[in-house]
């Protein structure tokens, strides 16, 4: 590129304690226990609390785009997080932004994706929209649902509360997602109420959060061409148009064979740093922006619509309705934990787990939730079918693929 890459041309811009917004983007929602001695920002503390919540370890077991894969090579949600992580941490170095901030959007902005990746999100909202939920599915509004009222962690005395991350983060994460369809992205400067937020209707707080989201789009350009020429899912036709991109992206001839999508990533990662400014905001050249849209296209094209997904997208679609019509089932008021307990031995999987989710997040018993030291908050009334059927969605869109998958399997299997 004819062009000079300038570091740090965002350094004022970074969410540091000068920023005019700082005190906004570290505030929580309630107090976090504290250490005598704390080392850590609060950023940091953030990405420690989603590192080690169990939201974070269920992702090595969830959908990117090849369903509940057997091949250890093939990128599951897990590794398209740390790659998110890996090309966001690269741009904010190299612009001068709050890499600790991006880090913990990055490995937090997926917590809420359903099992099934996209297909399955599709499936669930549909069930909610069939059975008149007051609000629409969309993963990132579900990624702040769990951090916000799901995942717990312990505090020093054992007894398990909310996550309770700072607004900075919990933006970047509900606003990560919507197609980057315009060049120039900017943080608004509008203080929300995340929860309320509808999607798309926000760009991110912070210029953090623009880079999560541009990166989350760069993320898959390359590993789900890898991934598909794994399962050797491409044409020479296909395999043709992938080259052109590559001479189109590198400038240069390439062979067939030397098609490198990590490198088209780093192309891209390196046009966006030297075209960006705070200005113009984060802007690619128009030509690769071009280009970029051209790969997405290809990808949802030949990949994520390929024929060779139908099948499972059916088996998908069988499975999460069959375990949500089976818990529906068993609604009975503040009688329901009883009824559920009968089937145990029938069920045992199943009905336990959703039976410790029930105690873990409703007011159904109070004194058992003292004595597990459940002090999160409680977000479901046992006697409100509307929240029990929430109860339902929450619980099978924090599944793996791998756990719905047996449950679905006990429920038909004598």
């Amino acid at each position: 590129m004819s062009q000079t890459l300038k570091q740090e041309q965002f350094k004022e811009e970074s969410m540091t304690p000068n920023h005019p917004k700082w005190e906004k983007a570290i505030s929580r929602g309630g107090n976090l226990y504290q250490k005598e001695f704390e080392i850590r920002s609060d950023f940091e503390r953030d990405y420690n609390r989603i590192l080690n919540s169990t939201a974070y370890s269920r992702l090595k077991h969830k959908t990117q785009v090849f369903y509940a894969t057997n091949n250890d090579h093939v990128c599951t949600r897990i590794e398209h997080v740390n790659i998110v992580a890996s090309i966001a941490k690269t741009i904010s170095r190299s612009l001068g932004l709050n890499v600790e901030l991006v880090e913990a959007m990055a490995f937090g902005h997926d917590l809420g994706h359903s099992p099934f990746g996209h297909h399955g999100e599709r499936i669930i909202a549909t069930i909610m929209h069939e059975e008149k939920f007051p609000e629409p599915f969309w993963h990132e509004k579900n990624s702040l649902r769990m951090i916000d009222k799901i995942e717990t962690l312990p505090n020093y005395n054992g007894e398990h509360e909310n996550l309770n991350l700072t607004y900075a983060v919990r933006d970047g994460i509900v606003c990560h997602c919507g197609e980057v369809d315009e060049n120039g992205l900017k943080p608004r400067d509008e203080f929300v109420d995340l929860s309320k937020m509808r999607k798309g209707q926000f760009m991110p707080y912070t210029y953090e959060g623009c880079v999560v989201k541009i990166s989350d789009k760069l993320a898959y350009i390359g590993r789900d061409i890898e991934d598909a020429t794994r399962y050797g899912l491409f044409t020479k036709k296909d395999y043709a148009v992938l080259k052109q991109i590559a001479v189109n992206f590198t400038k240069q001839d390439v062979k067939l064979k030397q098609i490198n999508p990590t490198s088209l990533i780093y192309e891209l990662v390196t046009d966006l740093c030297i075209n960006s400014n705070p200005e113009i905001g984060l802007n690619f050249s128009k030509e690769n922006f071009e280009l970029m849209n051209q790969v997405k296209h290809f990808i949802f094209e030949k990949v994520c619509m390929h024929k060779r997904l139908e099948p499972f997208m059916d088996y998908a679609n069988l499975i999460i309705r069959t375990v949500y019509k089976f818990l529906k089932s068993y609604y009975d008021g503040a009688n329901t934990i009883n009824k559920l307990k009968k089937d145990t031995k029938l069920y045992p999987t199943l009905i336990v787990d959703f039976r410790k989710w029930i105690v873990k997040y409703s007011n159904y018993d109070l004194e058992l939730r003292k004595l597990r030291k459940y002090y999160n908050e409680i977000i479901y009334d046992i006697e409100n079918f509307d929240d029990y059927k929430q109860a339902i969605i929450d619980f099978i869109s924090s599944m793996t693929d791998k756990y719905i998958m047996r449950v679905y399997t006990d429920l038909i299997t004598f």
